[in-house]
């Protein structure tokens, strides 16, 4: 069947950037690649202006990276490789209607792959069409300076390079400013404008939370997989003369001409970058690679607190069963007996395999015992802290979720990093395998109803869920994403806290070189 597209027909907007035209697609009016800043390297982004019409019918650069892409793990997260330059603050936008009066709630997308890596459109899950479409929201993402470019602080070396430590995070401020002004165009509500993103995504939203610049620009946050602290992400404090004082030594440039730095080829700058960073790393030194704590940025909250405005956005906050565990069970875990499940379990828990048995199963009742070695140790109990530091600051609501399906492949593998994504997008047709018969689509309707609802009111409701409450300092309910959708209280603490009186602390280092994830 022919579907509707038309280009000529469509109205050209005036932006505050300039002119404007997308295209017509099935139902919705799509702008790809579209500007909403410029930055020279290093330094803060500026107001984006173009002349004549801007097409907007293409995606835009992404951040170039400092290592090469590897294609893997494609049939549990399917990805989408794409040309990468420097000049790469554009974004996308997915709406139904160009009337300024419909303002819809609008939905921004910060995309994972830590402060690193990773792109707006990286992930085939991170399509918007889907999400506008049965939505009836804006949704956009953003593309934004990552590594070196994006934090990397040369403010030691002259005023223009102020704040460049957070150049990444001042580009999303950018964006959200230029959603800001001109979200109505496109059939959007600026003053209701909800910030979401996945793993390190999801630590842009609580970052964005304690920037000031950022503060009325969004009104709910939504982190999935996402919540760190300082045992898993130091701090970045500090400032760069070290650092960037050895790049210029082994780059053969005088600190008199640091400008040259803006200038030398990317990847002859991460070869200097990757070459002295570990020796200034060991002395303790500050090499950047994360957001800076400074005037601007105030810190992750679980390290120095919300700011105040924090406690005025609405947050959603969940994770996943398996995080981490993205590599193929050496064994069949349906076929295994109970002495052989014991065996595995006791591998890693010994004199205390039957009482961790025990306990997972009431943790977790239908699960094969052999993925109590899979339960989460990086994100979950951050994410549950950082709510219960949110409740306790007076937060004006927080809701609590956790992702424990089991997938059609390796045996009934469990919900591992990014594998909610399509879910929330309401696009697992676009990922071969999320196609669960008589279960994928109703979790889908489920897990996208819930969100839309925060979206537009706060609270994360379905007609098709329980009643999913907010937690509070004296209740901790989460919502469990399964096959069967049910709300459970303080329902893993126990698990938890028995597992870190037998395991030493986890470690995403150690998890991520023993998986060799591609993310």
């Amino acid at each position: 069947m022919t579907k509707t597209f038309y280009f000529d027909e469509v109205p050209v907007l005036e932006t505050t950037g300039g002119k404007l035209k997308g295209y017509f697609y099935k139902g919705e009016y799509i702008f790809k690649g579209v500007p909403y800043a410029y930055a020279d390297r290093f330094q803060m982004p500026k107001e984006m202006k173009w002349d004549g019409i801007k097409e907007a019918a293409s995606y835009g650069f992404v951040c170039p990276l400092m290592e090469q892409d590897t294609p893997s793990v494609e049939l549990m997260v399917p990805h989408r490789y794409w040309p990468q330059d420097e000049h790469c603050q554009n974004l996308n936008i997915w709406t139904k209607s160009l009337d300024k009066e419909k303002r819809m709630p609008v939905i921004v997308w910060l995309h994972g792959g830590g402060y690193a890596a990773g792109s707006a459109i990286e992930h085939i899950a991170y399509d918007g069409f889907n999400m506008c479409m049965n939505g009836d929201a804006v949704v956009v993402s953003i593309n934004h300076r990552l590594n070196i470019l994006g934090y990397l602080d040369l403010s030691p070396f002259g005023e223009k390079y102020k704040n460049s430590g957070n150049a990444g995070h001042a580009d999303m401020v950018a964006a959200l400013k230029w959603i800001h002004d001109n979200i109505s165009l496109f059939g959007g509500d600026p003053e209701n404008v909800t910030v979401f993103g996945q793993s390190g995504g999801g630590m842009k939203v609580a970052d964005l939370m304690q920037i000031e610049e950022a503060d009325g620009l969004f009104h709910r946050g939504f982190i999935m997989s996402g919540v760190s602290d300082a045992s898993l992400l130091p701090p970045c404090t500090g400032d760069g003369r070290e650092i960037v004082t050895q790049m210029l030594k082994e780059l053969g440039i005088s600190e008199n001409e640091v400008e040259k730095l803006e200038t030398v080829p990317y990847y002859e700058l991460v070869h200097a970058y990757e070459k002295v960073s570990p020796a200034v790393a060991a002395q303790g030194g500050y090499i950047g690679g994360s957001p800076l704590v400074n005037d601007y940025f105030k810190g992750n909250p679980l390290d120095y607190g919300f700011r105040q405005h924090a406690y005025e956005i609405p947050i959603l906050v969940g994770s996943v069963f398996g995080e981490f565990a993205f590599s193929p069970s050496p064994y069949n875990k349906n076929e295994l007996t109970k002495e052989q499940r014991q065996e595995i379990v006791g591998a890693v828990y010994g004199e205390h395999a039957d009482e961790m048995i025990e306990l997972f199963q009431e943790t977790f009742p239908g699960k094969n015992p052999t993925d109590l070695l899979l339960v989460d140790r990086i994100l979950r109990e951050p994410s549950k802290n950082l709510v219960r530091l949110y409740v306790k600051g007076g937060g004006v609501g927080a809701y609590l979720y956790e992702f424990t399906l089991e997938f059609p492949i390796y045996h009934n593998k469990i919900a591992w990093h990014c594998s909610d994504i399509p879910f929330f997008f309401h696009n697992t047709e676009l990922v071969e395998i999320c196609q669960i018969p008589d279960v994928g689509e109703k979790l889908e309707t489920q897990m996208f109803e819930a969100f839309m609802s925060f979206a537009r009111t706060g609270k994360p409701e379905s007609d098709k869920l329980p009643k999913w409450e907010p937690v509070t300092p004296d209740q901790e309910p989460t919502m469990i994403f399964d096959r069967v959708c049910e709300v459970r209280y303080q329902f893993d603490d126990k698990l938890y806290e028995k597992i870190d009186s037998i395991l030493p602390p986890a470690s995403l280092e150690e998890v991520t070189k023993e998986e060799n994830v591609q993310h």
